[in-house]
């Protein structure tokens, strides 16, 4: 099978690389006569992940900032925020100099073929030979990416980041505060499109290509640019799945008579069976459509659990009740393997209602990935069963009623926030929990029903704020982590601690046995670029 070469045709904006000229090619040897893919005849063409980085300014840093800032730097910084506070009297050099901000290095990677507002994680870093502390709590205002390779040169930028700090208090071995994360903070400013190039530019090949992956994907899912370019346009049943796809268009036949496609579905049925590269012809009987499904279908009962699942998940793409019943099988099975895939498949090929349904029933599940990929797919189909409250403006507090364990899950990429599973879940009263540096207290006295949480002033430890709270965790949350003054009377003022701190928090209530749930804790940021020891 051939694998699809996925890279940079160009960089947008003009100011990247194009792609090789096409030179003439000879087809791989055909021996059963399957006829032409149309990764045969090109090569698809997506954006690169690209490395951006920028400066900025961290701001609400309570004295662990830095006046510090190289002069080179420190004029970048005025204009850019010149530009972007328009309407407000700032003044630059005293914000830049004031020890409540620190100057900042912004980096981040953008995903192969991104769309415009895509969102992606960001490093937040302190500028080296400075004497900021700690960017804990911190609020990034705004920062411009550029391309890590082109930064100074006068381009134009390819992102923007903005957001909350997220430093790592939960895993020992993690950076030093002075390191953070915007968790979601950048944004793609504009669309990378995906291409064919034809290895042999001609006008009646380029138009027969078009035509056979509308004729499959979807009416306007290519478009011929010329004798040698096609542009593609991400079907919405693939918006997730823009790999998948591009794969899928390299395995598509070029021509089809019923012959042909009895004779291809045959072929790749039985290597799906026995054949070694199984993703391989997966896709291949996928990009055929649903005639391959009669066939598939006797694959549902092979010995083999690998098979069985390919079969289902590819009858599920095509619409198949069958595989989508099989995949609910294999999610569902307690002590079964790949379950997690089989949530994400069933979702991406199953009507909405259906898909909620069933994910409903695993959010129950002893198993704690199952019961989280339910969740993040609810999330992602917008169901009420997830009950869902931004809190300070900084994560989400999202609450999941549905019978189980009660766990509390705290994200570390993509979006800030934290799901209470079994909610509502209360804390015990007789409790007293206090933070490493006696900032934050919250006391529970036997037999009460609310407790007093209290935080001291980060720089007047004289100055001391005692907010009550029932004993839900939920209200506990809010109560720390609301902002300090209420915008509107329905909101109750809270006290304004920062997602890293309450992370940190909500971790030592659990291990302490103040709150009886489970504790769990996502993944580090992907998709960012490593740091130079």
């Amino acid at each position: 099978m051939w694998v699809v070469t996925v890279f940079a045709l160009f960089f947008a904006f003009g100011c990247g690389e194009t792609a090789r000229p096409a030179t003439k090619t000879t087809l791989p040897a055909d021996p059963e006569g399957l006829g032409p893919t149309i990764r045969m005849l090109a090569e698809v063409f997506a954006s690169d992940p690209i490395p951006v980085r920028g400066y900025a300014l961290v701001g609400g840093l309570n004295g662990t900032g830095s006046a510090e800032c190289p002069e080179s730097i420190q004029r970048y910084l005025k204009k850019y925020i010149l530009q972007h506070f328009t309407g407000r009297e700032v003044n630059v050099s005293e914000l830049i100099s004031s020890p409540d901000t620190a100057v900042v290095i912004v980096d981040g990677i953008i995903p192969s073929a991104a769309a415009k507002g895509q969102r992606f994680d960001v490093r937040v870093v302190a500028l080296p030979s400075t004497q900021t502390t700690s960017l804990e709590g911190g609020w990034l205002y705004g920062a411009d990416l550029y391309e890590a390779r082109q930064l100074g040169v006068s381009i134009r930028s390819l992102a923007s980041a903005e957001g909350p700090i997220y430093t790592d208090s939960l895993d020992p071995g993690a950076a030093d505060s002075r390191t953070g994360f915007c968790l979601g903070g950048g944004s793609v400013i504009d669309e990378y499109k995906i291409n064919l190039a034809l290895r042999r530019p001609d006008y009646r090949i380029v138009s027969q290509i078009r035509n056979r992956i509308n004729e499959r994907f979807g009416y306007e899912t290519a478009w011929a640019l010329a004798p040698g370019s096609i542009e593609l346009q991400v079907p919405a049943k693939y918006a997730a799945e823009k790999n998948r796809f591009i794969q899928l268009v390299g395995a598509t036949y070029l021509t089809e008579t019923p012959e042909l496609v009895e004779k291809r579905i045959i072929s790749h049925v039985r290597k799906l069976d026995s054949g070694p590269n199984k993703n391989a012809d997966e896709l291949a009987l996928e990009a055929i459509g649903n005639a391959a499904v009669p066939k598939l279908a006797a694959l549902l009962n092979s010995s083999d659990f690998e098979v069985r699942f390919r079969a289902a998940r590819c009858m599920s793409y095509l619409g198949d009740r069958q595989g989508r019943e099989m995949l609910w099988n294999i999610a569902n099975n307690k002590k079964g393997a790949r379950r997690v895939e089989a949530i994400d498949a069933m979702v991406n090929s199953s009507p909405r209602e259906e898909a909620v349904s069933l994910l409903r029933i695993l959010l129950r599940d002893d198993d704690f990935a199952v019961r989280l990929a339910a969740y993040e797919n609810l999330v992602r189909l917008n169901d009420i069963s997830v009950s869902r409250k931004l809190i300070g403006e900084s994560f989400y507090l999202d609450q999941i009623s549905a019978p189980g364990k009660p766990a509390i899950f705290i994200s570390r990429r993509e979006q800030a926030r934290v799901a209470l599973f079994g909610a509502p879940i209360y804390c015990r009263s007789n409790t007293f929990v206090e933070t490493a540096d006696g900032a934050i207290t919250i006391n529970a006295l036997p037999g009460e029903q609310v407790a007093a949480i209290i935080r001291k002033h980060p720089r007047r430890p004289d100055i001391i704020v005692n907010l009550k709270s029932s004993l839900d965790l939920a209200d506990i949350i809010q109560t720390l982590c609301s902002e300090p003054v209420a915008r509107t009377s329905e909101v109750s003022p809270g006290l304004g601690v920062p997602y890293s701190t309450l992370a940190g928090i909500l971790k030592q209530m659990v291990d302490s046995g103040a709150v009886p749930a489970e504790f769990h804790v996502g993944p580090e940021p992907k998709g960012l670029p490593n740091i130079k020891k």
